[in-house]
């Protein structure tokens, strides 16, 4: 019976690792600019510069900030000071950066 055990053990794992999935990557050539800010704005490009969604994140984890930018300026006037993570979606792939605002 622990001979079956392990066999399943073995199948089930090789078969969870052994698949090819295609994991979400980085966004190609994403770049974050001005951070910090201090002008209430940044700048986001890539390479393809598509529509991207945008969410930000206070230190505790808490959504603040939830838009869809088609070209590269993101508006930050109604966010406070302090440290956010900001989560950019494009297409398919992702990016997740530091946002410091001041």
């Amino acid at each position: 019976m622990k001979h079956l055990y392990l066999l399943l053990f073995l199948a089930i794992t090789s078969f969870t690792f052994g698949q090819d999935a295609r994991k979400q990557g980085d966004i190609e050539g994403f770049k974050l600019y001005p951070n910090p800010t201090t002008n209430g704005k940044v700048f986001i490009s890539t390479h393809q510069n598509a529509p991207k969604k945008i969410l930000i994140f206070d230190v505790l984890g808490t959504q603040v900030l939830e838009t869809t930018i088609l070209g590269k300026e993101l508006d930050l006037g109604n966010l406070d000071p302090g440290v956010y993570v900001l989560r950019a979606f494009e297409k398919d792939k992702v990016a997740t950066r530091k946002l410091i605002v001041k």
